[in-house]
């Protein structure tokens, strides 16, 4: 395209972008004609971020920034495609869009814009329901991902999230809530708007209410996101329900049960979830009690899980089989002997009751010293 093509082009755009967007299109023809590429592109994704720009995105890229690409920085070129491919009118011409940019970008000095696109084309294949090709794309960005010794905050952000919407898809739910928080990690989450800050919110606590893996939310309870389930009184439950899990909480979880119902996810794992919560409530018990003080017999912890003491034995096991718990069962007497517990958030109540026992610890060191002294006062002085 010569430069009397570009000026007809970009004359025909200015004309029909809104009235603010009309002066960057016109100073696109003066940084294309000095050949400014950085500058261009710069001004070109402030221009595709603006929503009045959204008509003209997919014919900018492909009259226009099509004519420089290889000057550009190939993964701004990306999120410049990943903009424009909005524009497509179906998934098959976006999936065509995206592969052909994938190969376009396909060079040794730009993998990372490879790794983004080719996550993009992940993306849509998981749009088209086609899991087998999603993984198949997500497994190639990530075996490159994996040499680079640093990447963008933009490219893991967006394996992560793609990542995570595979997993989803797939019902793995444990494998969704980490890569989920990974994301998160990688951006500023005051980007998200109010909708995306309380769907992610809600997403991310069902995946960890539901999961096998996941014993402990203390990523979650500490994040910020969290905040978002506070700001509608119907989700308010939810965060609720974490806080109780989180503390083996037996009866907030009893006045919380109610809402399971309300969800599908939760009350198809509703048996799941009532043995999650007495095991919640056994790892209180014992991090409640000191060191020295937690061999616990089947009836005690009957009656701290509120579980049938013929089931005790199968719930101490459990527990130590997913690394809540380490310790023994001795089967005669009925007593577990705990040694370990995993660490997890606390609560307020739980800080408190954990200065009680450091004041408890501190007044026996006392006493002990002064019993040293008194009975050894005799060595002390000689």
């Amino acid at each position: 395209m010569n430069a009397d093509t570009i000026s007809d082009f970009l004359a025909d755009q200015r004309d029909a972008a809104p009235e603010e967007l009309q002066p960057l299109v016109l100073e696109f023809e003066t940084l294309w004609e000095r050949k400014l590429w950085h500058q261009l592109t710069n001004l070109l994704l402030e221009f595709f971020s603006h929503p009045g720009s959204e008509p003209q995105r997919l014919q900018f890229y492909q009259h226009f920034i099509s004519k420089f690409a290889d000057k550009t920085n190939q993964l701004k070129l990306v999120d410049l495609a990943l903009k424009a491919a909005t524009q497509c009118k179906d998934n098959n011409e976006r999936l065509a869009f995206m592969n052909a940019v994938a190969t376009k970008v396909d060079h040794e000095d730009s993998q990372d814009a490879l790794v983004f696109a080719t996550i993009a084309v992940a993306a849509v294949y998981l749009d088209m329901k086609n899991l087998v090709a999603a993984r198949k794309s997500l497994d190639k960005a990530e075996r490159i991902l994996d040499g680079f010794d640093s990447v963008e905050n933009v490219v893991h952000a967006s394996f992560y999230d793609t990542n995570a919407l595979y997993f989803q898809a797939k019902a793995d739910f444990g494998s969704y809530y980490r890569n989920a928080l990974l994301y998160l990690a990688c951006i500023d989450i005051k980007s998200l708007s109010p909708a995306e800050l309380r769907s992610r919110a809600y997403d991310l606590s069902i995946a960890a209410l539901v999961s096998t893996s996941i014993y402990n939310f203390g990523e979650l309870l500490l994040h910020p996101i969290l905040d978002a389930l506070k700001q509608q009184e119907s989700d308010k439950w939810l965060r609720d329900l974490l806080f109780a899990f989180n503390r083996g909480d037996l009866a907030a979880y009893d006045v919380l049960a109610g809402h399971i119902e309300s969800n599908p996810l939760l009350a198809k794992h509703s048996r799941q979830l009532r043995e999650k919560i007495y095991l919640a409530a056994l790892t209180e018990a014992v991090f409640r009690r000191p060191p020295h003080d937690r061999a616990m017999t089947f009836d005690t912890i009957a009656a701290e899980t509120k579980v049938h003491p013929d089931e005790i034995e199968h719930l101490i096991m459990k527990a130590f089989s997913l690394g809540l718990l380490r310790g023994t069962i001795d089967q005669v007497d009925e007593v577990a002997h705990i040694n370990w517990v995993q660490p997890k958030v606390l609560d307020k109540k739980q800080i408190e009751n954990m200065r009680l026992r450091l004041k408890e610890w501190d007044s026996s060191v006392n006493q002990l010293g002064n019993w040293i002294e008194t009975v050894g006062h005799d060595v002390w002085t000689a």
